[in-house]
């Protein structure tokens, strides 16, 4: 039992970090919902927690660190995921321990769940939080708080007389309806909403002023692909819907919501459970008197006719589906429980739905062949559109595939790997293409891409403030003409940016004419890619 005793006496900075190499103020970002979950457990149990949002900040991060630490704190909190994460939160433990508090550092998510030894051993927290945190976090701070034997603390590394100790894995939390809703408020979430543009995300583009509010309604996934890998656990776990609507209508209340973007794995899991959801969404739209849409991710196994009907007719406006191949062959290596059939059904019964698609077809698993890639380009050339995005597939580590390219001797140094990925590599992790074949393919997919996109120029482009822009375009599927504020471009010359038809649904890219003269030239970008690689390893971490 945790005690409630001396929790004021200690001090807690929880670090939201910065989820770009910048040293100035971005809120592109996701906001992260599972360092909400930690913050609100912690402030639920009444400690003295202050919060500190990277994103939301200009200057380095060890300037701004070098200020905020003058308030000494004993313990530091943070977490990071993606492929910057490494040299982000590098930044943040160096700058940390330049301060003469000798704070006690923290670190969770997936960056230690995933390589946890290697992770502590080269970042060095003094704790490292694996898997799941709310319970653990508890426990841990109530063990260094009285003493008690960290031993008996289930899911942390840390070191004990220079010898790392990992302890026993921890269970997950099985009623995740008791794990309170994440707290947003103090981690600048309004900050946040007021700077939200249509075309930063796909589930932005259905308002000028979209306040979105990301929501977990479950936890990991019932599958287990290769390529997937599930930083709070394989044991997939539900909320109730009343759990669900509850935190809805606290949201939408507080922030004045208009979209909302669930990000569960697999929200339809159990049919009955999604129509429950479409209902008391629809419910909730009504009950405000204000337009709620809704964006979600589904697996294409459920998808009937009418399941649709309902997801639209309760603002459901995108799904995201993953489709991963056209391969038969390859879905099964990926151990992906899905048919051709069941996604060519999915995606073109979605978009008779007026409900936009976002899917993607990922190239160069184990099982890839050049035979296997030329029946998922053919299928794409043929029905797509320009609604499915053609990228490889990463080794995000701890996956399986990860786990192959290590044996296979791709990824020769992990922890080199970790520190450089950029979320954008093109490997031969196939056991029957050649290199060149890969490269091949890689370049066909980059002129696919450039060929079979719909593009649109702008009739008219008026500056707003800042990069905010009025546009007027007409839609390349269904001809209406568009008016969409507060779009950012990049600027007035060269600029190109998604967009979502809110007559029809279907994606397509608005660019200037310069880049639409541009834009063939796709054999660059192999070269820009490789450019940008080489300035990302040599980049001096000072600057953010």
């Amino acid at each position: 039992m945790v005690h409630k005793k001396c929790r004021k006496d200690i001090k807690i900075l929880f670090i939201i970090p910065r989820y770009a190499i910048t040293n100035k103020i971005n809120y592109n970002y996701m906001f992260p919902i599972g360092l909400g979950y930690i913050y609100s457990t912690l402030k639920n149990n009444n400690y003295n927690i202050a919060c500190l949002n990277l994103n939301h900040c200009n200057g380095t991060i060890s300037d701004i660190l070098k200020k905020e630490m003058e308030k000494n704190y004993d313990i530091v909190c943070t977490g990071h995921i993606g492929s910057i994460g490494y040299l982000i939160t590098k930044e943040i433990i160096d700058s940390i321990r330049k301060h003469r508090s000798k704070s006690k550092i923290i670190l969770g998510g997936a960056l230690i769940t995933s390589e946890p030894m290697l992770m502590f051993e080269s970042l060095k927290p003094d704790f490292g939080v694996i898997g799941e945190g709310e319970k653990t976090i508890l426990e841990l701070l109530d063990s260094m708080q009285n003493k008690k034997n960290l031993r008996k603390v289930r899911g942390i590394i840390y070191k004990d007389n220079n010898k790392i100790i990992i302890t026993e894995k921890r269970e997950p939390i099985l009623d995740i309806n008791s794990v309170p809703s994440p707290d947003f408020e103090d981690m600048g979430f309004e900050e946040y909403l007021n700077q939200l543009y249509p075309n930063q995300d796909f589930c932005n583009n259905f308002f000028d002023y979209p306040r979105t509010y990301p929501i977990l309604c479950s936890r990991s996934c019932p599958f287990q692909c290769t390529f997937c890998y599930h930083s709070i656990g394989n044991r997939y776990r539900e909320r109730s819907v009343d759990d669900i609507i509850k935190e809805l209508e606290a949201a939408v209340k507080k922030y004045n919501i208009n979209t909302i973007a669930i990000y569960d794995d697999m929200l339809s899991y159990k049919k009955e459970r999604l129509y429950e959801l479409c209902k008391r969404i629809k419910e909730l739209s009504k009950n405000i008197f204000q337009d709620i849409k809704w964006t979600c991710q589904l697996s294409v196994v459920n998808i009937d006719e009418d399941l649709l009907k309902t997801l639209k007719d309760s603002g459901c406006e995108l799904i995201s589906y993953g489709f991963e191949s056209f391969s038969q062959e390859v879905l099964k290596s990926m151990k992906k429980p899905i048919t051709p059939k069941q996604i060519d059904f999915a995606f073109k019964e979605t978009l008779k739905a007026k409900i936009s698609v976002q899917a993607n077809f990922i190239f160069g698993d184990v099982a890839e062949t050049k035979e296997t890639a030329r029946e998922t380009l053919d299928y794409w050339k043929k029905n797509s559109n320009g609604q499915i995005s053609l990228v490889f597939i990463q080794p995000y580590p701890c996956s399986e595939i990860y786990h192959h390219c290590i044996k296979k001797g791709i990824i020769k140094d992990r922890l080199e790997f970790i520190k450089n990925s950029t979320g954008n590599l093109v490997l031969n992790m196939t056991d029957k293409m050649t290199d060149e074949e890969v490269n091949e393919l890689s370049n066909e997919i980059k002129k696919l891409e450039a060929t079979y996109k719909r593009f649109a120029t702008p009739i008219k482009v008026k500056n707003m403030k800042g990069k905010r822009y009025e546009v007027h375009v007409d839609c390349p599927f269904c001809n209406q003409r568009l008016i969409y504020k507060n779009y950012y471009l990049q600027g007035r010359l060269l600029y190109r940016a998604y967009i979502i038809c809110r007559k029809c649904n279907m994606r397509f890219y608005i660019s200037s004419p310069l880049i639409k003269l541009l834009k063939d030239y796709y054999f660059l970008t192999p070269y820009l890619e490789d450019y940008a690689r080489r300035i990302r390893k040599n980049f001096n971490l000072l600057r953010i």
